[in-house]
């Protein structure tokens, strides 16, 4: 990783937002392809900046923009759909056959840049009461909403989160605002447990040191209704076969490190589990901004770590090794 010098982007076209970034957010995908160079078939070729959970300040706007105006504070929608495909027009713009996503290779350069220019669509007023830390959250924020609504309705169920990094995070916060009734917490990183419990967790276990599957079925015979795996991890797909009831709900939203899932058949098919991947977020990030304003979901714990933009490198080692218990690290402009 390096910094470069490069020039203020322009404006071009007339629904163009030119936007002063004023904090990044280190996603784990970043960080995919820091430490491996892709993310499946998104290979980088260098120099790329990656990046996509920001938040900025509107410096200059196009002729046709009317959601934002200079001197605006917004957090940004790093998807940014065509509009015309069939995926678009069935109301999924996060499947757009021709989607341009932040820091994604081959269709858009990252937002760990100074300055950078987004479609009017993807720009998003925050209140005065909200942080640009927490708009830069709010992107990530929403996956775990849309991952908790895509599920089953939340009152008195009893669930699981699987791997307790930000998107974890980002799904016990909403489950708690539905009703979830019990919620179990897994992660191999204890600073993170005690997180969690703070921000609500029922039980939390590391399955390092602990038969997480068993003893989640001591205080749950009859097995959990919904999983959410957000690590990415083969051992995790397997424990959530084993801890899942009979027509429980399988909700995939960790990104792993390969190719393929193995799932054991028998107790799949016996169980009748349903599974569902989550394609980031769909239509939630103004609804995740307004939960935030209205203060039913709390993300302060999230940020653990913060660095100035010259401090990138560090910041990415730190997440790449999940090393002092890091949660979230911010990148400060």
């Amino acid at each position: 990783m390096e910094m470069q010098e490069i020039p203020i982007p322009e404006i071009i076209n007339d629904t163009d937002v030119l936007i002063k970034m004023k904090v990044v957010r280190v996603c784990g995908s970043d960080v995919h392809y820091y430490s491996l160079g892709k993310i499946g078939n998104q290979i980088v070729k260098y120099p790329f900046p990656v990046g996509h959970e920001g938040a900025g300040e509107v410096i200059a706007v196009g002729s046709a923009v009317a959601k934002v105006k200079p001197g605006n504070r917004i957090a940004i929608e790093p998807a940014m759909p065509c509009g015309e495909c069939d995926q678009c027009k069935a109301g999924r713009p996060h499947t757009c056959r021709k989607l341009r996503f932040l820091g994604c290779p081959g269709q858009a350069d990252g937002c760990l840049s100074e300055y950078i220019v987004m479609p009017e669509n993807s720009c998003f007023l925050i209140g005065d009461s909200m942080t640009y830390t927490e708009a830069a959250i709010s992107e990530p924020l929403a996956i775990g909403v849309y991952a908790v609504n895509q599920s089953i309705p939340m009152d008195g169920v009893a669930i699981v989160i699987l791997g307790f990094g930000p998107i974890g995070m980002s799904v016990l916060l909403p489950a708690i605002a539905r009703g979830a009734g019990k919620i179990f917490v897994t992660d191999l990183v204890d600073e993170r447990l005690k997180i969690a419990k703070v921000c609500g967790a029922t039980w939390t276990g590391n399955p390092a040191s602990e038969n997480i599957v068993e003893l989640i079925k001591e205080k749950e015979p009859l097995l959990l209704d919904v999983v959410f795996e957000c690590c990415g991890k083969q051992e995790a797909m397997d424990q959530a076969i084993d801890i899942l009831k009979p027509g429980g709900k399988l909700m995939i939203i960790g990104i792993p490190e390969f190719d393929r899932w193995s799932f054991n058949v028998d107790k799949l098919r016996h169980k009748e589990i349903c599974i569902q991947s989550v394609r980031r977020q769909n239509h939630t990030l103004e609804e995740t901004l307004v939960l935030m304003e209205s203060k039913q979901l709390n993300v302060n714990m999230m940020p653990t770590h913060r660095f100035s933009f010259a401090k990138t490198k560090e910041a990415f080692d730190l997440v790449s090794e999940y090393r002092d218990g890091v949660m979230k690290a911010m990148i400060d402009f």
